[in-house]
């Protein structure tokens, strides 16, 4: 069996947009018939620009070979050009690519990919989501709102859920590092005692700031959630200085998780090495897909630290999370969105039914990708999947974190 076709389809979620304003899918062909399909999550160019990349990754490391010589074709994908160290992009394109290696082989197996990688571990994995405005709601409110995030929380809970995720603090700027306003401070403390006076020990909350915080800064905004006990202060500081990272861990009770932005083991093992997290969130589209995932967990093994793949991207992503989560023994839990969009995407093959996923047992990743609807929402804007503003904190004014990336006029 060798790899022989690639096609690449951007699609745009409609609105709202949860999960970011497009999603990159690429559908692998072999010699034999076998369909794959993977997901190559956001990178730092435009997803025009990706393309080419995505295509020049299967061309040189990919067409002609084996799909189940994944080891080799990491190898050379992640040595290309004289490298051999993390590439966001490449990466990304290759970790797309990745995981329909593991459909294709999974597929011609007629077995679960988690068979294929050291078998069934976990029976079924607790899901988490992200608090995002009810029907009745007001979309521009919410983010600012302890209330209704609150009533956002116990809905959740009342579906089953027993963790969500918010983030109220500080704006998500490109300059980072930078200290906390006072205010931030005020109504990240707000929308902990709002949630949980809501959801009690029903669910654990988790706390994120998208790395935007300086080490004293973070410091300060962990101690001050502390009396709520978060599950996690999620990358307290910008990602890349893992040494800072490890200083704001040894100083809060809240365990750190960090990894959205992080590739290839290189990153993940650093991380652990210098004591910056003991949560690892990698994103399976662009961090090496799940065999390089699957030697991260077995790292984090090591330091006694969990896996909490996230997710903020379509359901192709999903399902290798759901892969890697049910076949190793320290996920911690699986990020979800739920979107008809989602789901539909990928004809309801799974879904999250009161707070957990059961594994899947279908071939492959587990998905019937819907490829027409995929194909009928082409993406036409010309953001990128998720933005920074350039604008510094606001210390007067205040400042407000719009919930990831609804669509915006282009």
């Amino acid at each position: 069996m060798r790899l022989q076709d690639l096609d690449v389809i951007i699609t745009a979620p409609p609105a709202p947009g949860w999960g970011g304003r497009y999603w990159i899918f690429v559908k692998v062909t072999s010699d034999t018939g076998i369909t794959g399909w993977g997901e190559c999550y956001a990178s730092s160019v435009a997803p025009e620009a990706m393309v080419p990349v995505i295509r020049d990754v299967f061309e040189r490391y990919f067409f002609g070979e084996n799909p189940e010589n994944i080891e080799r074709i990491f190898r050379r994908t992640y040595s290309s050009g004289f490298t051999q160290r993390p590439d966001l992009t490449v990466m990304g394109a290759y970790s797309g690519l990745e995981m329909a290696c593991w459909d294709i082989v999974g597929k011609d197996r007629d077995r679960p990919v988690y068979q294929l990688i050291g078998g069934k571990v976990n029976d079924r994995l607790r899901a988490y989501t992200y608090l995002y405005p009810l029907a009745h709601q007001n979309i521009n409110e919410f983010w600012s709102s302890p209330e209704m995030a609150a009533e956002s929380a116990a809905a959740a809970v009342d579906k089953g859920y027993t963790a969500v995720k918010f983030d109220p603090a500080g704006p998500y700027t490109m300059r980072g590092g930078h200290m906390p306003a006072m205010n931030d401070i005020t109504k990240s403390v707000a929308f902990c005692k709002a949630i949980r006076e809501a959801v009690g020990d029903k669910a654990d909350l988790l706390f994120g700031t998208h790395g935007q915080f300086s080490t004293a800064g973070a410091i300060r905004l962990g101690t001050a959630l502390e009396p709520y006990s978060p599950l996690w202060f999620e990358e307290p500081i910008p990602p890349d200085n893992y040494a800072e990272m490890a200083k704001v861990a040894r100083a809060v009770t809240t365990p750190v998780a960090t990894g959205e932005r992080l590739t290839t083991k290189a990153e993940f093992a650093e991380v652990l090495r210098q004591g910056a997290a003991t949560i690892l969130q990698p994103a399976l589209g662009r961090a090496g897909g799940i065999w390089e995932m699957k030697k991260v967990a077995a790292i984090a093994e090591v330091y006694n630290a969990q896996m909490a793949p996230h997710l903020y991207a379509g359901p192709i992503e999903w399902a290798a999370n759901i892969q890697l989560g049910v076949s190793i023994p320290n996920c911690l839990l699986a990020e979800s969105i739920e979107t008809d969009f989602h789901y539909n995407l990928v004809k309801h093959s799974f879904r999250v039914e009161d707070g957990f996923i059961e594994a899947p047992e279908a071939p492959g990743l587990g998905i019937e990708v819907d490829e027409d609807l995929a194909r009928a929402h082409p993406w036409t804007g010309t953001g990128l999947h998720l933005e920074m503003q350039d604008a510094p904190c606001d210390y007067a004014g205040g400042n407000n974190f719009v919930g990831g990336a609804p669509p915006i006029e282009e």
